[in-house]
Parts: structure tokens; C-alpha cells; sequence
């Protein structure tokens, strides 16, 4: 059976540094879903609906993942357009309790921005 491709390491990277957290971009029309609405009152006209994960596997393989329904956010399957690298790619690789941590700080961070912001 084929492994499963990993993030990227930089040369000299522990390891254990083969987390990352990344940002997918959604479809307006996930507005239209009230959960996603109810989840999000602050956000602010304009800015983009986004999903924020964190995975072991390679990010390109994740969304790829996500939008086959393959352990997927019903969100990322349904309204998920691309992956937004200028808002995740600073930050990784890193270990698995830093990216966990990460990814919520993240979340919220682009929803004080005013993104609407999904996270499972």
C-alpha cells in the first residue's frame, strides 16, 4: 500500500514537524447555511468565508480529501474553492500540539479580522 504523502519538511526540521495548519476559502453561499450564520455575528460584509484545519498529510492532499467527502467538513465538501496559502504557510510545519493550538488561534484571529470563520 502507497504512504500516504506527508507535509513538507524544511531541511534540518525535527521529524515531528510534519503538522500544518491551512485556510480554505468557501463559497459566498455558505452564508445562506443559518449554522454557519449563527456561528459567525460579528462578521463583516465583504471579507471571505473561510474553513481553518490542521492536518499531518500534505494541505493540497487534505482539500483534495475533503472535497472527495473522504473525512470531510460537510462545509469544506459543499462550498470549499481553494486553499488561501498567504494566510497559513508561515506557520508550518510544526508539531502536532503546536498546530492543534494553532489552528484555533488562527480561527480566531481571522474572525476578530471579520472573516466568517468554520472550524470543527
Amino acid at each position: 500500500m502507497p504512504r500516504t504523502p506527508r507535509s513538507p519538511r524544511p531541511p534540518g526540521t525535527p521529524r515531528s514537524h510534519h503538522y500544518s495548519v491551512y485556510v480554505i476559502e468557501l463559497a459566498p453561499e455558505v452564508w445562506d447555511v443559518a449554522r454557519f450564520r449563527r456561528a459567525n455575528p460579528d462578521y463583516q460584509l465583504g471579507r471571505p468565508f473561510v474553513y481553518v484545519g490542521m492536518t499531518g498529510l500534505d494541505v493540497d492532499l487534505r482539500f483534495d480529501k475533503h472535497k472527495a467527502g473522504i473525512q470531510s467538513n460537510r462545509f469544506v465538501r459543499d462550498f470549499g474553492l481553494r486553499l488561501l496559502p498567504r494566510l497559513y504557510t508561515m506557520y508550518n510545519p510544526m508539531p502536532y500540539d503546536a498546530a492543534r493550538d494553532m489552528e484555533v488561534e488562527l480561527g480566531i484571529g481571522l474572525r476578530e479580522a471579520g472573516y466568517g470563520v468554520w472550524q470543527a
